[in-house]
Order: C-alpha cells, then structure tokens, then sequence
C-alpha cells in the first residue's frame, strides 16, 4: 500500500491520566499526537534521534541549553540528537511531534 489515512481518535493511545500519547509509525520515523494535562512537567531528557514539535494548543515553558522558550499555538522546536530539554505546561497543551530514525 502506497497509501494510508489514519484518523487520531482511532489510533490507540499510551500514556496515563495526565498524558495521552498516540503514535503513527512510518519506515524513516514515526508521527506522534501528545496531549498534556495543565501542571505536567516533562522532566530534562534526550532522544537519540532528530525531533521536531509544533505546538497546536496551549501554553507552557520549555527550557533548553540555549535557555527558556515560551510555548504557546503556532511554535515550531527542532531537537538535534541528544539536545537536552525539559518542559512546565501552564494549561492543558496539545503537540505534534516528529521523530526521525537513527541513521547508521
């Protein structure tokens, strides 16, 4: 198939009662919809892969290396691999990620 429609409310989600994470896996990476309750905090991590997020709503603080970016609809945060972030949401905050595979 060349071709697949997948429609959010149909994908299974994972997470627990403050997160809600549902995941469409592609071959070169994966696309993910996370819907955050208002006081979650996304301690500091990294991923080993590439990332993009765009915030669709809400609002929230992001704290980086290069320092704090506020969230809020319409931001758009690229992660090389091993960037180290972390996250406050202010209001219940919805995002789109983009996850790229390791390239070996």
């Amino acid at each position: 198939m060349q071709t697949s429609v997948f429609a959010w409310d149909e994908v299974e989600p994972y997470g627990d009662a403050k997160l809600d994470r549902r995941m469409i896996a592609g071959k070169a990476g994966d696309l993910k919809r996370v819907c955050l309750k208002a006081g979650y905090l996304a301690a500091e991590h990294s991923h080993d892969f590439e990332q993009f997020f765009m915030v669709l709503e809400g609002t929230g603080i992001l704290t980086t290396a290069e320092g704090e970016v506020p969230l809020k609809p319409g931001v758009v945060v690229h992660f090389a691999p091993h960037a180290w972030h972390s996250a406050v949401f202010h209001t219940d905050t919805v995002l789109v990620e983009v996850n790229f595979k390791t390239v070996s």
